[in-house]
């Protein structure tokens, strides 16, 4: 997960606010701090971490995007389904980040880290979503010469299998029903 270091670091030290987070989900010393630039439209960002203040663990990080519309978030694992709960208890729309600006839960740190410093800085960033896959050795030899047999990237391969998989176990709506 990502630390406080560097959630100080991508926002170079700009802390706007604090104080206890308010919800149960992540235990009694969750606290919350947020950085901001001040601005919510083109140029704006803002980002925020949810940290333990006896451990320092840190268990939600989020970066939001004001030129682009984006929002993107990152909660360490062991804690998502608790804060899923605790945020239907309180009727809030866990995909909704703003207005009709939806949160893009990332599973990868350096996803985050790289949205977030690139977003901080204003600078343009690939606003897709990393996943992380351990292949086994065998599998990833096979692929890899099948990447070189078509001409193209293993990376490039292995996002257009997932795309079609996604795509064909895509389910479908029966709208005459």
């Amino acid at each position: 997960m990502i630390t406080l270091k560097q959630f100080f670091e991508i926002t170079n030290y700009r802390i706007t606010e604090g104080g206890d987070y308010g919800w149960s989900c992540y235990g009694p010393n969750s606290h919350h701090l947020s950085a901001w630039n001040g601005v919510h439209s083109t140029g704006g960002w803002s980002a925020n971490a949810v940290f333990d203040t006896e451990t320092q663990t840190v268990y939600e990080v989020e970066v939001c995007d004001y030129t682009h519309n984006r929002a993107y978030r990152l909660i360490t694992p062991e804690f998502a389904q608790a804060h899923r709960l605790e945020a239907k208890q309180r009727g809030i729309r866990m995909n909704e980040a703003w207005d009709d600006v939806k949160w893009v839960d990332l599973e990868v740190d350096l996803d985050w880290l790289e949205k977030a410093q690139a977003i901080v800085a204003g600078a343009v960033y690939d606003d897709r979503v990393q996943i992380e896959l351990n292949l086994d050795e065998d599998l990833l030899f096979d692929l890899m010469k099948l990447a070189h047999k078509q001409d193209t990237t293993l990376n490039q391969l292995v996002e257009t299998i997932l795309r079609e998989h996604i795509e064909n176990h895509r389910p479908t709506v029966d709208l005459t029903a």
